[in-house]
């Protein structure tokens, strides 16, 4: 079966590989949540620090290495470094179960970092050097449900293990052995993109591109990733501030449904943006400003759950765009370095969020389990305006693609 790319077909075992390596962006760190209590009887001896850094160390990880693997993808050959990186990161995924050391965990956790920075790029990387157009923008949509839907299920999954043995968590990272046999499937030299008919005023020329990093990009996914982490990050507290509803697994349910509702724009994103046009991006931040407001209000499960689908579904709809806006910013030769510039944002605002956070806290002398949410939705309100009167621009407007 043949997949149309906007300037021929691919197979559709390559298109599963790339769907694949969509997969495994989503699982570095997720096994270690469900378990983190168990750990610390476990490990009786071991500091906060040296248990949270297992769930953290590999965010910390990717950040070079995805930078290293997108400049390494414009001198040597994308597949060696995807199978490379998928090698580690599956090599990982065997070892992990059978560790029962907190030093050799910590270091298998870097090197599982290692290895899915050297994976993530290629997530959409691949996708920019075999699609265009509109072709490019559905399947970089798909990608990101695929990564957002992957981390719902895999999570869930390594929570129902991980109450049989804690080891047994890790074995989610096994999902890359899939990938790793996808990989060795995909053609060594991608197919070069045709050229984009554009405007002058639109089109990147080689000198202008080749140098420049997409900084305003890179700025708008790290500072909508830092909007939306409030969810995940501060739920659990603000929910022992409800009456009835201090459950962690109300929480837990509520993140869930939080990362199943950034699935559902991506498999329509170009029907999104054939409807709202130029507001797109506006709207999806009034869904994400909007979202944090019902959370302000604090009315009760039902509004909650609606902001935070809300939040979802605004997020689900910027992510793909913004990658789609990178493909097509830059010269394609350097499509998966741009990619891994903005991608590497995620993991930015990861590891910047909680500092920030309890810096301005501290700062205000607030209250931790609202302050979050209302300085998300006092930024998310503030940028939704700024996005009405800059709905134009490069980083903010739509283009429309045939």
């Amino acid at each position: 079966m043949k997949i149309q790319t906007g300037h021929g077909t691919i197979t559709l075992t390559a298109l599963l590989a790339i769907y694949s390596i969509s997969m495994v962006t989503s699982l570095p760190g997720l096994a270690i949540s469900p378990i983190l209590g168990d750990l610390e009887h476990i490990f009786k001896g071991a500091s906060d620090l040296e248990l949270q850094m297992l769930e953290s160390l590999p965010s910390f990880i990717i950040v070079p290495f995805i930078l290293l693997a997108g400049r390494l993808s414009l001198h040597v050959n994308k597949k060696r470094i995807l199978i490379i990186g998928l090698a580690i990161f599956f090599g990982c995924s065997v070892v992990y179960p059978f560790s029962n050391s907190l030093a050799l965990l910590l270091v298998i956790s870097a090197l599982l970092g290692i290895g899915a920075g050297m994976i993530i790029p290629f997530s959409t990387g691949l996708i920019a050097d075999n699609f265009s157009k509109r072709y490019r923008t559905r399947q970089l949509g798909i990608a990101s449900s695929i990564a957002n839907l992957t981390l719902v299920l895999a999570t869930f999954l390594a929570g129902v293990l991980a109450d049989i043995n804690w080891h047994y968590a890790f074995l989610v990272y096994c999902l890359s052995g899939i990938s790793l046999l996808f990989a060795f499937k995909l053609d060594s030299t991608p197919r070069t993109v045709a050229p984009q008919t554009t405007t002058a005023s639109t089109t990147p020329s080689a000198s202008s591109t080749k140098h420049n990093w997409p900084v305003s990009l890179m700025l708008l996914y790290y500072f909508i990733t830092f909007l939306v982490l409030t969810v995940p990050f501060n739920l659990s507290i603000y929910m022992e501030t409800m009456k009835h509803y201090k459950d962690p697994d109300i929480a837990g349910t509520l993140i869930s449904v939080f990362f199943l509702a950034m699935t559902i724009p991506g498999f329509f994103i170009n029907n999104i943006i054939s409807v709202l046009k130029t507001y797109t991006n506006f709207i999806a931040l009034c869904a994400i400003a909007v979202g944090f407001i019902l959370f302000i209000l604090k009315a009760g499960p039902v509004i909650l759950t609606i902001g935070i689908i809300l939040i979802g579904l605004g997020y689900g709809a910027m992510q793909p765009i913004i990658y789609d806006k990178t493909s097509s910013s830059t010269v394609e030769s350097h499509a998966t370095f741009a990619l891994a510039l903005v991608m590497s944002m995620n993991y930015v605002a990861i590891i910047t969020y909680p500092f920030i956070t309890q810096w301005l806290q501290d700062l205000f002398s607030t209250d931790a389990s609202y302050f979050p949410f209302l300085l998300s939705m006092i930024l998310g309100g503030a940028f939704a305006v700024y996005a009405y009167f800059r709905r134009n621009s490069a980083a903010l407007g739509m283009q429309t693609q045939s």
